[in-house]
């Protein structure tokens, strides 16, 4: 199951892709009043949608409703998908709750970031033991947690832009953790409860700032600098994310190219480990560590410069796509009260 946020005119939604078209998170609308023809098992899962009062309005109270609620909602939009595909019609309802059809070409929406807002943003370093070798390095005894902050994320397709106070600006493919369950001191047989799906993050950093600070939240957490989606991949439908392929490309050329089974610390070890010392909400992310092949270790190094494009895919998950512009020159974009 792939869960998407995206635009619908001034409005933001959810929604599910089937094929090559998302459905809206409220789909389960436009069978009111037909029940003759559902499917038992269409049935059931309609209860379990509409039990709720509304559809939700963004990710994090769509994972809040639990892997349930999920899966009766990948029968119902699949369902929907199906019915427009062989007899399309308008589904509009008052008070703009529901988008003119709840069946939209993935082609020609705009996607948003997956977690357009999460609360933490928890990144590791150096847990590829591939990348800690690229740096003469032996592979951290225990992980290597920071934090970037919300500003970051933006979505596939949305520009990189580079800060005017960094000239060593630098891309890092990872595999990110969706949290779907709020959990605190979790055991690790059961950490695997608490994922709702798995993305990908581009863990854009300002090395000059990074290393010059002697710490990395500063040149880790500039606007822009956390990439991520296409789409969240659910954690049924992905399976073990231990063996998946991981690769970045700059402007078509491939810079790195691993795989997750090189990950020092496995996703269960690090949202158990981390639940000891803080509470995992509903749409916080963990974005897992790079491999190897990133610019500031090539000879020469190798930064984002305005008019580059760079391509992270991570094996049954998706690609994620975007350009690098330059900083926005004399502009002030303050404002103060009077």
């Amino acid at each position: 199951m792939r869960l998407v946020s995206y635009v619908d005119g001034s409005i933001e939604r959810v929604g599910v892709v089937h094929g090559e078209h998302i459905v809206d998170a409220g789909a389960s609308d436009m069978f009111s009043g037909r029940p003759a023809e559902l499917a038992d098992t269409l049935k059931d899962a309609l209860r379990v949608v509409q039990a709720w009062p509304h559809p939700p309005v963004d990710m994090i109270e769509l994972l809040c409703r639990g892997k349930e609620y999920l899966r009766a909602l990948d029968d119902i939009t699949a369902g929907a998908a199906r019915t427009l595909a062989e007899r399309p019609e308008r589904t509009d309802r008052p008070g703009g709750k529901m988008p003119s059809s709840p069946l939209r070409p993935l082609a020609s929406t705009g996607l948003r970031a997956p977690v357009p807002r999460p609360g933490k943003i928890t990144c590791l370093g150096m847990n590829y033991a591939d990348h800690a070798r690229e740096q003469g390095l032996e592979p951290p005894k225990q992980p290597l947690f920071f934090l970037k902050s919300a500003n970051t994320i933006c979505a596939t397709g949305d520009p990189i832009c580079l800060p005017p106070n960094s000239t060593q600006v630098d891309f890092e493919a990872e595999l990110a953790v969706v949290i779907g369950k709020r959990g605190r001191r979790i055991p690790l047989e059961r950490a695997y409860e608490h994922v709702a799906g798995y993305m990908i993050l581009n863990d854009v950093s300002a090395r000059d700032m990074q290393y010059g600070d002697r710490q990395w939240f500063r040149g880790k957490s500039c606007d822009t600098f956390a990439p991520s989606g296409p789409w969240i991949v659910t954690a049924d439908e992905l399976g073990d994310p231990h063996r998946l392929r991981i690769s970045s490309s700059l402007n078509g050329q491939t810079m790195q190219d691993s795989n997750t089974s090189n990950l020092v610390f496995k996703v269960d070890t690090l949202i158990s480990y981390l639940s000891e010392s803080l509470t995992w909400e509903v749409g916080d992310i963990i974005s897992t560590g790079t491999p190897p092949g990133v610019g500031v270790f090539r000879k020469p190094p190798v930064f984002l410069k305005p008019g580059d494009s760079v391509s992270i895919s991570i094996e049954g998950v998706g690609t994620l796509v975007n350009p690098v512009v330059g900083p926005v020159v004399g502009a002030d974009e303050s404002k103060s009260a009077d």
